[in-house]
């Protein structure tokens, strides 16, 4: 296709998602509306009926549709409640087309209006040109934008530039329950002819300008119990003749990293990759406001001064967070009480090569150190309920050249590539699983809220990434078409 027919093709499609963007919004008002909370279990049936509803909009795009039982998972009080199904969709097949699979959830995080929205969180309201509503950017309203990408094309009786397949689960809020092993037996067959995965669950670094994410950080999770006896004390009988366990963990717990946020545990940054000039060089260009961001999340200051250190620190180095206390007295007044077992929590975000198990240990032997120079009679107790791997992409990926050539047609400028410093286990997870190339393609931006209160996608973004995303399926299908060496020229019917 020369570049003149492509021009003309995108115009032709951008102006038809234009013209039923208010079609659009209201697609994403009804899904808006279903209660998909897989985190609370009472609204269990509404997730159910939400992937019924994604289901049956993948059929009407004329896809081949399977709702895959899961099976059911059992709650701490012994319930056994059923897992919502997974939605595998495919549509086309033809063998001269790249095979894109788009992966998504749309069950959502709990929300009620009396937490502090503005509006009620499963209506879907548009003000000042932002729409509000739980699940609005995660991440209802980019599945939809990618459906009604693909949905362009059959209305305006264009061949596909692409096969599709669809991955769309109900359970990514509560752990992705299921999902793992589904991938894993399915690997040989759905995924056989897949060539590329692309994600759209999470958002621009900035309010304005677009970005493409090659990685995230993995996760660490600790717990350090410490146990002086099987019943809480009175302090006034037994406070200054015991070894307290609160006072114990409280010591291994600011023994973890010092005031600058360097972690203390020796070895910890042994690993790290180091920072090549390709990559230095991406951080440069990337638009990020510091007193923005800072404002955003309501602190004075930061560790770091310069938008490279701080960036450089939320994604490429490791950081650690000390999350809370189970066993102290937390409610509010005075319990003058010495608890006889408290459980510290805290992580380690992970970085490309740094070893789970190498972690592990080192945490494990660092804290037995400072313990025993404590001289406590108590019994320590350090353990990894969970540990999750940092997932890293190649910018230099045919996938992430399409999704830039994408966004330079629909917004006129070059994304920022940036990482994301929080985990994003489903990205590793079709990586490792499928061996395919995956990328995070977000139309979110940064200040859309994501699981809190007053979530939204602006009108903009939901529109101009309905024309990302068609746009992307015409640069991947040229970029594939070049690199195989074929040609498929009949664009039109």
């Amino acid at each position: 296709m020369s570049s003149s027919s492509s021009s003309v093709l995108e115009t032709e499609i951008f102006q038809y998602i234009d013209v039923h963007q208010n079609d659009f919004i209201r697609g994403l008002k009804e899904w808006v509306a279903v209660e998909s909370d897989s985190v609370q279990p009472h609204r269990r049936k509404e997730v159910i009926r939400m992937m019924a509803l994604a289901a049956d909009r993948l059929a009407m795009l004329g896809a081949t549709v399977n709702l895959v039982n899961l099976g059911s998972h059992q709650l701490s009080d012994g319930q056994d409640l059923p897992l919502p199904p997974v939605v595998l969709g495919e549509l086309g097949k033809d063998p001269q087309n790249p095979t894109v699979c788009f992966y998504g959830h749309v069950d959502v995080q709990p929300a009620k209006k009396e937490d502090g929205w503005k509006t009620d969180p499963y209506t879907l309201t548009e003000i000042d040109g932002n729409l509000y509503g739980r699940g609005a950017t995660d991440n209802k309203g980019p599945v939809l934008a990618w459906i009604n990408a693909v949905e362009t094309f059959r209305a305006l009786k264009l061949t596909m530039p692409v096969n599709f397949k669809f991955v769309i689960e109900g359970m990514e809020e509560a752990g992705s329950l299921g999902l793992e092993k589904l991938l894993e037996e399915e690997n040989q067959c759905f995924f056989s002819g897949v060539d590329y995965i692309v994600i759209s669950d999470n958002l621009w670094l900035s309010n304005k300008k677009p970005a493409l994410t090659y990685g995230s950080r993995g996760n660490a999770c600790f717990f350090v119990e410490v146990e002086c006896g099987d019943k809480d004390l009175h302090s006034g009988t037994f406070g200054g003749i015991i070894h307290e366990p609160m006072t114990d963990l409280i010591a291994l717990l600011d023994s973890l990293v010092d005031p600058t946020g360097h972690i203390q545990i020796p070895g910890i940054y042994d690993s790290i990759a180091d920072l090549t000039e390709e990559e230095r060089k991406l951080y440069e260009s990337i638009e990020f406001d510091l007193e923005e961001h800072k404002k955003n999340s309501g602190v004075k200051k930061f560790l770091y001064g310069t938008k490279e250190e701080i960036l450089l620190h939320l994604w490429r180095y490791p950081s650690l967070s000390i999350h809370g206390i189970e066993g102290a007295f937390h409610e509010p007044g005075i319990k003058t009480v010495i608890p006889a077992k408290v459980i510290g929590k805290f992580s380690i975000r992970q970085v490309p090569h740094m070893n789970l198990s190498v972690v592990k240990q080192q945490v494990v032997e660092y804290l037995e150190g400072i313990f025993s120079k404590r001289n406590s009679p108590n019994k320590l107790r350090v353990s990894m309920p969970l540990g999750v791997k940092p997932w890293l992409a190649d910018v230099n990926d045919p996938l992430y050249k399409a999704a830039r050539r994408a966004i330079r047609t629909v917004f006129g400028k070059d994304p920022d590539f940036i990482r994301d410093g929080s985990t994003v286990p489903v990205a590793r997870m079709f990586q490792t699983i499928t061996q395919k190339s995956v990328i995070m393609l977000p139309i979110g931006a940064a200040d859309d809220g994501e699981h809190s209160q007053n979530e939204k996608i602006s009108r903009h973004n939901y529109i101009e990434g309905t024309k990302v995303f068609a746009a992307f399926f015409l640069e991947i299908s040229k970029l594939h078409q070049h690199l195989h060496g074929t040609s498929n020229t009949d664009t039109n019917n």
